[in-house]
């Protein structure tokens, strides 16, 4: 894997980049065979997918590896540009139109795979070892994991968590004297909790037909979600585990083996459930218990079976609503309040859903089809109010941060998308941007397979999703 701290930057400004989208036919599912000129390497798998993640028996492939279905590792994206540095320049008009592309940033140093957003800082992750921090859309800082492919990063108040692609989490501090020092704090296991667990022989677990300790991933750590009112981390990892981690002393509390395949997404709520997503197509729910003794999660209930991979995973603001992405495209969302009914599907990508994101009423599904849809939810009524176009490669990771400059009569929000092209794009965002005809191409999936009316958005109470299949 390339190590590329010289690389360059170059900034693009763009116009309001929402546009309608060709209509789609009743059933669409993700083309797995993307052209590809080059194989990529191991280290470069953006995510697992099972074999059965794509689409019918027509593309199976019986000596495909588990991780062959991945964008990045299908895709011609691997390009470098000659541009020189320059900084990361804010959109010049006073008024920022809806939905319109502010800036683009692109590097000589690998593709973005995870992205985290906290008041005026952006820190992104790549497959270059280097963590980036942007402030105010310039270079701010940024320092070095020493480990390859960050796929997650995650802040807690002076504490940013990052999950690697050699199955470590990595613990960061910014310095109180300056905020542009980044000092390493540790690693989770601590080599203290590993050297003590080495020990006893029943700290050992068999993963992949080796022993190891239960306290540590044995494969990629794939995914981390906070639960800051209980200071608990969760880590979901292709070694098919669920770890628990207390924040306050980095100790693992618990490793749940929780599907038969590569965990792809984990996302926790304030309420003391936490959603798993896995290659092997289904969406499972874990109750928090809390004991004298230990912290214990069971599992609640399995919310989706499907033949195609789940991919992402996100809750909205005040975890009322959850949705999944899907390697077929498709967007399912439940919601909590009704005892986590099935509220419906969404249907606005033509390759598999990489990444997920709300904020407010909208929510955002990012695709390796390259595009960006915005989603406002009424309910349990979903509109697309516009398509983000301009990546050239796989939208694989999204950060949402509301506008400090929106009026008190305006909720606007700036989203961030890393992708497989290398760049990060800033989108200023606007909740009530009047609906683009973008929203008249988009197919939302009845309970039957066939295409609901092409407004958008479809809703159904009628029955739970336990039984759908695609």
């Amino acid at each position: 894997m390339r190590d590329d701290d010289a690389g360059g930057v170059t900034t693009m400004f763009a116009e309001a980049d929402s546009i309608p989208r060709a209509k789609f036919g009743n059933i669409m599912h993700s083309d797995p065979n993307m052209s590809v000129t080059a194989p990529a390497a191991d280290d470069d798998l953006c995510l697992r997918y099972s074999s059965a993640s794509v689409g019918g028996p027509s593309f199976y492939d019986s000596n495909r590896m588990s991780c062959e279905g991945s964008p990045l590792t299908m895709s011609p994206w691997n390009q470098t540009s000659g541009f020189n540095k320059s900084p990361w320049t804010p959109f010049e008009e006073d008024n920022v139109p809806p939905n319109s592309l502010i800036g683009s940033l692109v590097r000589e140093e690998g593709h973005i795979y995870s992205l985290a957003a906290t008041k005026d800082l952006l820190y992104t992750g790549s497959d270059s070892k280097n963590i980036r921090v942007w402030k105010n859309l310039k270079e701010f800082t940024g320092f070095k994991s020493n480990s390859g492919l960050v796929k997650a990063i995650v802040i807690s108040g002076e504490k940013i968590f990052t999950g690697h692609q050699d199955g470590k989490i990595r613990v960061w501090k910014v310095s109180p004297k300056n905020p542009s020092v980044h000092k390493r704090a540790g690693t989770l296991p601590t080599l203290k909790d590993i050297l003590k667990s080495s020990i006893k022989p029943s700290n050992y677990v068999e993963v992949k037909r080796k022993r190891a300790l239960w306290i540590k991933h044995s494969d990629a750590v794939s995914s981390l979600s906070l639960n800051v009112e209980k200071g608990l981390l969760y880590s979901g990892s292709w070694d098919r585990t669920l770890k628990v981690w207390r924040i306050s002393d980095s100790k693992c509390l618990e490793s749940i083996k929780v599907h038969d395949d590569a965990v792809n997404s984990v996302v926790s709520s304030s309420n003391g459930l936490v959603f798993t997503g896995s290659a092997d197509g289904t969406v499972k729910v874990w109750k928090w218990e809390q004991s004298r003794k230990a912290t214990k999660h069971t599992l609640a209930q399995t919310l989706l079976e499907q033949e195609c991979a789940v991919t992402a995973l996100t809750i909205n603001n005040n975890g009322s609503v959850v949705y999944c992405g899907s390697s077929d495209g498709l967007v399912n969302f439940w919601e909590v309040d009704k005892n986590l009914a099935h509220g419906g599907v969404l249907k606005g990508h033509k390759l598999a859903v990489l990444c997920l994101a709300a904020a407010g009423n909208l929510v955002f599904s990012g695709s390796a089809d390259k595009t960006i849809c915005v989603w406002r939810r009424d309910g349990n009524i979903h509109t697309c109010l516009s398509v983000l176009t301009g990546h050239t490669g796989p939208v694989k990771c999204l950060a949402v941060e509301k506008d400090p400059d929106s009026g008190s009569q305006e909720q606007r929000w700036i989203v961030y998308s890393g992708s497989l092209d290398k760049s990060v794009k800033v989108w200023s965002v606007s909740e009530f941007a009047q609906v683009s005809p973008v929203q008249h191409s988009q197919q939302v999936m009845n309970f039957d397979g066939e295409s609901a009316p092409s407004d958008g958005s479809y809703s159904s109470n009628s029955r739970t999703s336990q039984n759908r299949r695609h």
